[in-house]
């Protein structure tokens, strides 16, 4: 495997991330019903972590020599996260988000083999924190799904 594949799947990783942060940051804005209080906080607890792992994605690609996307339209063409274009009931953005949240899971996890693979552990790392970090989430957002 080659470094130029990990450059490019973590490209993904950091496009999909700020994505599920744009995402979650909609939710917790536009969220209503008699449990604001409860999923405005939730998702604003989510997306204020996964806005702060977005910065250490680009860092790490910046550590294997490569330049990070920063912008909205090539974050678009990388992201496996689709774009929020209406407002939905507070269920189905728990539904939506659980289904990002599964894919980007996926995503850490292919990037972390890579990583791995190619004895990058400072990149290994971040990934299996960020993965547990996400697979937590996982289970609360399926919780919440079944309102």
């Amino acid at each position: 495997m080659e470094i130029e594949n990990l450059v490019e799947k973590m490209k993904v990783v950091l496009a999909s991330a700020f994505s599920l942060y744009l995402k979650s940051h909609n939710y917790h804005w536009n969220v209503t019903g008699p449990n604001f209080k409860q999923y405005h906080d939730f998702f604003g607890e989510y997306y204020e972590d996964v806005h702060a792992s977005v910065d250490e994605y680009a860092e790490r690609i910046r550590t294997l020599k490569a330049f990070a996307p920063g912008s909205l339209k090539r974050f678009s063409e990388l992201s496996v996260i689709s774009d929020e274009m209406s407002i939905p009931s507070p269920k189905f953005m728990f539904v939506r988000l659980a289904q990002d949240n599964e894919k980007f899971v996926m995503e850490l996890k292919e990037a972390h083999t890579m990583a791995e693979e190619l004895e990058q552990q400072g990149i290994a790392s971040l990934l299996e924190d960020r993965i547990d970090f996400h697979k937590k989430m996982q289970w609360m957002l399926d919780s919440h799904a079944d309102i």
